[in-house]
């Protein structure tokens, strides 16, 4: 019998890149909100190997794909000697900064233990997931985090009062950003990698506090600095959400996605409708509650 799990999305209200590392990676502080955007993961037990299917043919269905590598790792980690089908249905865009890939990785974790009846507890999964991925842990859970780290280090937090009856707005422009482009560029924007420390923790208490406001002008991302200088297109996007009410907005991850934050639903459909009238009707775009309610 075939098993369905929806695999949501996040956006980085802050990424904050505190150093380079000896092992290669950066040293940052990086708070994260699920989205309820999601692709969804269909598993089926099969007689051997890892079969593998998507409904977006420009994605790999071999161990180049996350989906499949989080199925290796999760075979080798219990022996189970069964083969695994796994359908997946693609919605969020790639590339985008939302963290797709290691929310469909998680969710292959996740789908996978409860096919075979839970072999892992939740801290092998957790060891599992930090090996595919920086951002893997994150999914594993479905409440804001801080991540430290390189971001795999993950404390799930409370949900935020600052968001109460909050609508995000997200616009995808139809390019993607690499992310390990992004890193690298980082190179040519030396300032852009010493962030100030405690910036997370300043963000964290405020969205706790309930001041939208304040909050919005607390968010951050270090990864903007050379996506912005490439893409300046993306800087215009943050210039429309905020001249037309939007309380924040922010480029998410490593991009391409940049987000804004509304009071309600008609301000949010209203952003939308200035944006397309200046920006076209071709980006993507979708309209949510970040606290699941409607207000």
């Amino acid at each position: 019998m075939a098993l369905t799990r929806l695999s949501h999305c996040k956006v980085n209200l802050l990424l904050n890149i505190l150093a380079r590392r000896d092992d290669g990676f950066h040293e940052l502080e990086t708070v994260m909100q699920p989205v309820q955007l999601h692709d969804q993961l269909e598993f089926e037990r099969a007689a051997r190997g890892i079969q593998l299917s998507c409904n977006d043919p420009s994605l790999p269905t071999d161990a180049n794909n996350l989906v499949h590598r989080a199925a290796q790792a999760f075979l080798r980690a219990t022996g189970i000697r069964d083969g695994v089908r796994v359908h997946l249905d693609k919605r969020i865009p790639k590339a985008a900064g939302l963290g797709g890939g290691s929310g469909d990785a998680a969710t292959a974790l996740l789908g996978l233990n409860e096919l075979f009846a839970n072999p892992l507890d939740g801290v092998k999964l957790a060891e599992l997931a930090a090996s595919l991925g920086s951002d893997v842990p994150f999914f594993l859970q479905s409440r804001p985090a801080l991540g430290t780290g390189r971001g795999e280090r993950v404390e799930p937090l409370e949900p935020f009062a600052a968001f109460r009856g909050v609508f995000i707005l997200l616009v995808h422009p139809g390019f993607g950003i690499s992310t390990p482009w992004a890193y690298k560029q980082l190179a040519r924007f030396p300032e852009a990698t010493h962030g100030r420390a405690g910036r997370a923790q300043h963000l964290i208490a405020l969205l706790d506090s309930g001041d939208l406001a304040a909050a919005g002008a607390a968010l951050f991302n270090s990864l903007e600095m050379p996506a912005l200088h490439k893409f300046p297109v993306l800087a215009m996007y943050q210039e429309s959400f905020k001249a037309h009410g939007a309380a924040a907005a922010l480029m998410s991850g490593s991009g391409s996605t940049t987000f804004g934050l509304v009071r309600s639903r008609a301000a949010g459909e209203e952003l939308l409708s200035k944006f397309r009238s200046r920006f076209g009707a071709t980006c993507w775009a979708a309209l949510v509650p970040l606290d699941g309610r409607e207000s």
